[in-house]
């Protein structure tokens, strides 16, 4: 009997193991299912949209050749009016002057046969006049008329050599291709921004440029943010939780039209861009606020961030133009804002100098980085490592810190006396023309 029961128990599992396994199957068909319409759907849109490109494109180059031929045939016809003209101006001179002379000579014969049919009294007197008149004509004179080997005869040089040149460019013109050459590969959340990278995926194709061009969910256009050759740029001034979409292409070596576009991805970033406090008298800030301009005014203290948005695990990136620098000049993190200071070179800060040095709690690191350049970046990056037990309370905290400019760093361990899930930054500058960007 109990033999029965276990069998009967060990045919249960195997038919739940049985099912389970089915679901999970179903599961998975149904997964490539959905992954099979998704890739039908990326090819319907893509031709349909690779149609519309070419028939968008072969429309504006027929109207675009139909209005240079228009052109060129205008040109060539206001040519011909003007050989035409300039060429049967001294004919119709000449026409005038045969005219008057036939008239003259019409005149002429008038009087004349007038004379010789006259009076016998006065004959003598109109014969003498008539002959005085025809020596004065001087009708051995007569006016040239140019032969026809020396008259122009217009005629249109056409060849078939243009057709067969556009007709050879036209059927090379163009190309369908059925997978871009670059494509997106990983998008990384900053303050206020998106790190976005992508990669060569065709091994054939040598990249001259890339293109990277983005747009809110809710735009109907692309536009573009980056053209270079790196494989990652930062996208600024991006609202948080909210939706964009990015897209890129590349252009080969020695080449001028653009590959085709990768396939557009979402990315959003959850973080707040960010910002520079308002209202210290020294500095005068940007419509975003993550700009800041050291002005001529007197006053001097530390500029802070509006609030301690920079969290560890994260990169913190100023990008400055430099003014004259002084060594209390300082750019870094703290654990909260304290007035009164001219400098984050003290307590519960760490900061770099525009010399390049770098001070801890206020102390002088031996450690020296490169004095900060116009357009140069200083990176801050953190990590934690806890000493002891920390609470609400506080306890002992140790940060490990990794500051980097123009190409060199140095890493340290800042020993707090809290913790600190989140940090302000902030700069002070002595004299006026300093900018720190931050992001």
């Amino acid at each position: 009997m109990e033999a029965a029961e276990a069998e009967v128990r060990l045919l249960l599992q195997e038919a739940r193991e049985s099912i389970e396994a089915a679901r999970s199957y179903r599961r998975e068909l149904q997964q490539r299912l959905r992954g099979l319409h998704q890739a039908r759907e990326q090819i319907k849109q893509s031709a349909t949209l690779t149609r519309d490109v070419l028939e968008q494109h072969f429309s504006d180059l027929k109207g675009t050749l139909k209005k240079l031929l228009d052109e060129r045939l205008l040109s060539l016809l206001q040519e011909v009016d003007v050989i035409e003209q300039e060429s049967i101006k001294p004919l119709d001179e000449c026409q005038k002057l045969i005219e008057h002379g036939v008239s003259t000579a019409d005149d002429l014969l008038r009087e004349g046969e007038s004379a010789v049919d006259g009076d016998v009294g006065t004959q003598n007197e109109k014969l003498c006049n008539f002959t005085k008149k025809a020596l004065h004509i001087q009708l051995d004179s007569l006016p040239e008329v140019p032969s026809l080997v020396d008259v122009p005869c217009l005629s249109a040089q056409l060849d078939d050599c243009l057709l067969t040149i556009l007709k050879n460019q036209i059927f090379k013109h163009g190309t369908v291709a059925s997978r871009p050459p670059v494509q997106l590969e990983e998008f990384v959340e900053k303050p206020g921004g998106i790190l976005v990278r992508w990669c060569k995926v065709d091994d054939d194709f040598i990249p001259q440029d890339y293109r990277l061009q983005y747009r809110k969910s809710s735009a109907s256009h692309f536009e573009d943010v980056y053209v270079g050759s790196e494989t990652e740029f930062i996208v600024l001034h991006i609202d948080p939780n909210v939706d964009y979409q990015f897209r890129v292409c590349a252009r080969g070596d020695g080449r001028q039209e653009w590959s085709p576009w990768s396939v557009p991805q979402m990315g959003r970033t959850t973080l707040v861009p960010h910002e520079w406090t308002t209202g210290l008298e020294g500095y005068s800030l940007s419509s975003r606020r993550n700009i800041a301009l050291r002005n001529d005014s007197q006053s001097c203290g530390v500029l802070y961030s509006k609030a301690p948005t920079y969290f560890c695990g994260q990169t913190l990136t100023f990008r400055q133009t430099v003014g004259q620098p002084d060594r209390r000049d300082s750019l870094g993190v703290c654990v909260e804002q304290q007035n009164g200071y001219d400098s984050l070179q003290r307590d519960k800060a760490v900061c770099i100098s525009t010399n390049g040095a770098v001070f801890v709690n206020g102390k002088e690191m031996t450690n020296q980085l490169p004095a900060v350049t116009s357009g140069s970046t200083v990176t801050f990056d953190m990590e934690v490592v806890q000493l002891g037990p920390c609470s609400n309370e506080g306890g002992n905290f140790k940060l490990r810190v990794t500051i980097s400019s123009n190409n060199r760093e140095v890493v340290f361990d800042w020993v707090l006396d809290q913790c600190c899930g989140s940090l302000y930054f902030g700069c002070s500058f002595s004299y006026p023309g300093w900018k720190v960007l931050v992001f």
